[in-house]
Parts: structure tokens; C-alpha cells; sequence
């Protein structure tokens, strides 16, 4: 039993002192709004909320008597007992969870006068709360004409959680929480979605939401902060699922060493295999590299394993083939494939990336033997459009104003994009085939030191699927003190078509560009933009090329 003294105090509870101007009555009566949700009984007085919330809104408490002329005194709106006692309108059209514990919402509420705060999901053996600050928000058109709203306003939102534990689906009460405390609650029924299935709803959701203002800038904006922190954990998971435990066949001719490891990442598109096998077998000289291909498609693998057999009978190239049990990304792909390279010299190529001089790997071989060690540990080649024209010469970055028209958010940032040298320039222009240092090379094709690659701890494994992974490995590089460099090895590369592209890569695109943004950002504003940047790392070695 409590001592005496602590009774007395249980019995007597202490309360926050009154401001020293508040009336009870007057705050009430000044306040309609909160004189109906004390009588609602969601209040115990007034003044409790007015210490919850009053305060903070600015909420009269004391008798204005004559109002000062020609000057806006706020006072709670008047409005009638009817209308102030309504429920906020909205719509939860659907939640999705996943085995892994992802958890994804999306609806609508008409939040113009009064904006969401949270979205509070309650099911048997588990509750959460949804952030509605963490929430992308978007139009809703059919929700527009019962607002009675004349003004533009994103009347949709969705949601990404990662809870990474298991949880149940089912029966469940929502509530649709506004800033003043009004509520609405509704009772949907929650589905259970695979991992990688709720994977695919979010980012096409991302990228084919209707949007106020420019669509790409306004999806890129959604994820800055915690909805894209979310969906990269959850995509972390998957990537360490997908590559845990490969099937690796090898075809072909074995050697101990090669001259060099091609690695391909397939997806999608499984006869570019056959058809890249049969023109890089063309030179003599191919024999003494190995090709690696590592597939991100799990329904291809029965194609892919015969098709890997006929090309070592055929063509008698020494083949790899990796396979796993979902999408990895570039990034993982290409690092695991990696690890069954027999060579110190690994060679990223996409798989619709061909020879466009015959004699290409003795000219590869040419730089390696001949250029300073500086030159070669990461290195970029000029890539050909199928029309002959010049696709790439290296890439270089520039930053877009990103204006933002969701409250609460800043109202303008920038974020980074990639540019490519030479783009569309005839095939002979000298300028952009000299060798030079450059701020990054295109995934397309990148040659690098294996040593130096491990060192950088290869792809960064973060970004989704495929976009800026390239970049990012050449600007580590550059951290690093090692500048990327283009040499004058030419090939083809019919840009887009070796891989399926879907609105779902358009999200994981957008949810890059904005990592890529956060990571090196500040960085490159600094010392990167433009097609002739002064990072100090780039002019020194431009400087010793030229000496």
C-alpha cells in the first residue's frame, strides 16, 4: 500500500497551472468547434484542449470586446453544429501486406481546410500509424467534384511501410486522422501481397500516379524522406534473398586466368545471349576472355541453360551463367557475378552491346599494356547508336530545379541527372573520342581493375533494379583518387533494348535518382556540374594526360 502521503497526492492530482488570462466559458464560447467536441465527451474542459492544442493553433482565449479596425483578429470559424459534428470525407481504396512485412495504403480524404495527419491502421494482434508527412499525395480526379474545393489540391495519398516482421491481413479498422483531431474510421478488408508483387504495386504506383505539376519532379519529391528510405530497406531485403544461393553452370573451355571477365546482366530478354555470343566470336582474339552472364529473370533459366549449351558447342567461347531466384538489380548482379570471375580484369557489359571494331580486345589490350596505371583501373569506351551515330563519350551531371507544390514541403530543390558526351554527334568527331578523364562512364560498358573495383566495394547495391549505379561506382572512383577515363575502343550499343522496361523500372528510377541525389549531391553541386567540371581530381589528370 501506498504511504499516506503519496495517497493524498493520487487523490489529488496535480494539474498544469491556467494560463493567467484564461476563462473557461469565454474560450468555449469564442470556440464553438471545441465546445461540441467537449460535449462529444472527447474533451474533459476546454483548457485541456487548449494545453493539447489551442495554444499551439493561436486559439483566443480571452473576450475581444471591440475589435480593432482594419486588422484580422483570428477567432474560431462559425460555422453550424450540423457541419462541425461531420466526419472528414475519404476513402481507403486498398492496403496490401506482405509475408516479409511490407505494408502499402492508398486512398483519398478531402483534407483541403484541414490537412491529414495520420493514417492508423488496427488489426487483430497489431496496430500501426502511418505518418501522413511520410505519404505521397497526389490528385485524385474523382474525388475532385464532391470536394467543393475550386482550388488544385492532391486529395490522394499512399503509403509505404517496412515492418520486417511477419504480420497478419484481414479484417481492419482505418482511421483518417486530420490535424484539428476529426476523424473518420472505416473498416476495409486488408490482402496479403507477395514481397516482390508489393514491390511492383509501389513503384508503379510511384511512377503512374496523377500528380500536380510535372509528374517525374513530383515523384522524385515524394520519396525524399521516410517513403523512400522504406522502400529502399524493403528492396535491400529482397536484393539479399534473390542472390542467396545461385545456380552457377559453367559451358565451355576452362582456364585458370583470362585476359579478361565479361559480365552481362540479362533481363527480360534471353536470345540476346545467343545473339551477342555469336558476334563477339568473330575475332580469334576472344578466346582468351571468358564471358559471365548473370540473369535477374527466374522464368528465363530453362532458356537461358540451353541456350548457353548451344553457344559453347557453336562458338566454343567459355561461358558462366548465374542464376537467381528473383531480381537482384544491377548492382548485385553484376557484384556476385564478379566473385566467379578468373581473371584481374572485370568488363561490365550490357547485352545489347556488340563489336564495333572487329579487332576491339586487342585494342582493349592495347590500353591496358600502354596507358599509365591511372588511366586504366576504371575506363569507359565510345558506344555507337545503330544509325552510326555517336551514343556516348563519357557522361557528365547536371542539376534540375525540382519546385514543389505539396504544403509542408520546401518549395523548390534540386536534383541531379546524368548527360552523356557527344550524344548524337557524328561518329568521327575527335573531340569526344580522345582520351581524357571524364566524370563517369555509362553501365553499358565499364573496364576496371578487379583489385580496384573490390577496393570500392563494387556496386552500390542500394539503388532499385538499374539507373545510376554506373555513376555512383565512378564518383566512388573519384573519392577514391582514381578519376574514370575514356579510351577510343569503339562498340555498338543499341541503347534500351537488351532489357523490358515497365512503369515499375520508372519508379525505381525515380526513387534512384533521388538516393543518387542524396548521396553525392553535395559533391557535385560543389565541384561536378556542367560538361567541364573543376573538381581539382579532373583537372589534374586532364592536365598530366596533356603534359
Amino acid at each position: 500500500m501506498a504511504p499516506a502521503a503519496q495517497q493524498e497526492d493520487l487523490a489529488n492530482p496535480v494539474h498544469a497551472p491556467e494560463p493567467p488570462d484564461f476563462d473557461e466559458q469565454i474560450y468555449l464560447r469564442l470556440n464553438p468547434d471545441v465546445l461540441l467536441a467537449v460535449a462529444a465527451g472527447k474533451f474533459g474542459s476546454g483548457l485541456e484542449h487548449y494545453e493539447r492544442f489551442g495554444r499551439a493553433e493561436g486559439r483566443p482565449i480571452t473576450d475581444l470586446g471591440t475589435l480593432p479596425r482594419g486588422r484580422v483578429v483570428p477567432t474560431a470559424k462559425s460555422r453550424d453544429t450540423a457541419e462541425l459534428a461531420e466526419a472528414p470525407v475519404g476513402v481507403l481504396d486498398a492496403i496490401r501486406i506482405s509475408p516479409a512485412g511490407g505494408i502499402y495504403v492508398v486512398g483519398w480524404v478531402n483534407d483541403s481546410l484541414d490537412r491529414l495527419d495520420s493514417v492508423d491502421l488496427h488489426f487483430q494482434g497489431w496496430s500501426v500509424c502511418l505518418d501522413a508527412a511520410a505519404m505521397a499525395r497526389v490528385r485524385r480526379p474523382d474525388a475532385e467534384p464532391a470536394s467543393g474545393n475550386g482550388t488544385p489540391h492532391a486529395y490522394g495519398f499512399w503509403g509505404f511501410l517496412y515492418a520486417a516482421q511477419r504480420l497478419t491481413a484481414g479484417a481492419c479498422n482505418v482511421v483518417l486522422r486530420l490535424k484539428s483531431g476529426a476523424e473518420l474510421t472505416l473498416s476495409p478488408h486488408a490482402e496479403m501481397a507477395e514481397d516482390q508483387d508489393l514491390r511492383n504495386i509501389a513503384l508503379g504506383q510511384l511512377a503512374q500516379a496523377p500528380y500536380l505539376g510535372n509528374a517525374y519532379f513530383a515523384a522524385a519529391a515524394a520519396v525524399d524522406g521516410e517513403l523512400g528510405d522504406q522502400l529502399l530497406d524493403f528492396n535491400r531485403m529482397l536484393t539479399r534473398r534473390a542472390v542467396n544461393a545461385p545456380y552457377v553452370e559453367r559451358f565451355g573451355p576452362r582456364r585458370e586466368n583470362y585476359k579478361a571477365s565479361i559480365i552481362v546482366c540479362l533481363y527480360g530478354k534471353p536470345e540476346y545471349l545467343f545473339l551477342q555470343q555469336a558476334m563477339f566470336s568473330r575475332h580469334p582474339a576472344m578466346r582468351d576472355y571468358e564471358f559471365i552472364y548473370v540473369s535477374n529473370s527466374p522464368e528465363m533459366a530453362e532458356t537461358l541453360l540451353r541456350e548457353a549449351r548451344r553457344c559453347a558447342l557453336i562458338y566454343g567461347l567459355s561461358v558462366t551463367l548465374v542464376l537467381f531466384s528473383g531480381n537482384a538489380g544491377f548492382g548485385a548482379a553484376n557484384n556476385v557475378a564478379a566473385q566467379y570471375a578468373a581473371s584481374s580484369r572485370l568488363i561490365i557489359m550490357n547485352p545489347d552491346v556488340f563489336p564495333y571494331d572487329q579487332d576491339w580486345a586487342v585494342k582493349h589490350e592495347a590500353v591496358l599494356e600502354g596507358m599509365p596505371e591511372a588511366q586504366t583501373r576504371l575506363f569507359g569506351v565510345p558506344l555507337y547508336y545503330d544509325d552510326g551515330s555517336l551514343m556516348h563519350a563519357g557522361m557528365y551531371f547536371e542539376a534540375d530545379a525540382m519546385p514543389s507544390l505539396t504544403p509542408g514541403r520546401r518549395p523548390e530543390t534540386s536534383i541531379l541527372r546524368v548527360e552523356h558526351y557527344g550524344k548524337g554527334a557524328p561518329p568521327e568527331t575527335a573531340r569526344f573520342l580522345r582520351p581524357r578523364p571524364v566524370p563517369a562512364v555509362t553501365g553499358a560498358f565499364i573496364s576496371v581493375a578487379r583489385d580496384w573495383f573490390e577496393q570500392l566495394d563494387g556496386f552500390t547495391e542500394d539503388y532499385i533494379f538499374g539507373h545510376y549505379e554506373d555513376a555512383d561506382l565512378c564518383l566512388k572512383s573519384l573519392e577514391a583518387g582514381c578519376a574514370a577515363w575514356l579510351h577510343d575502343v569503339r562498340l555498338w550499343h543499341l541503347e534500351g533494348k537488351g532489357s523490358i522496361r515497365t512503369p515499375v523500372h520508372e519508379g525505381g528510377s525515380a526513387v534512384n535518382r533521388w538516393l543518387f541525389t542524396k548521396t553525392w549531391g553535395e559533391l557535385v553541386c560543389a565541384e561536378l556540374l556542367g560538361p567541364v567540371p573543376e573538381h581539382p581530381a579532373l583537372r589534374a589528370a586532364a592536365e598530366e594526360a596533356l603534359a
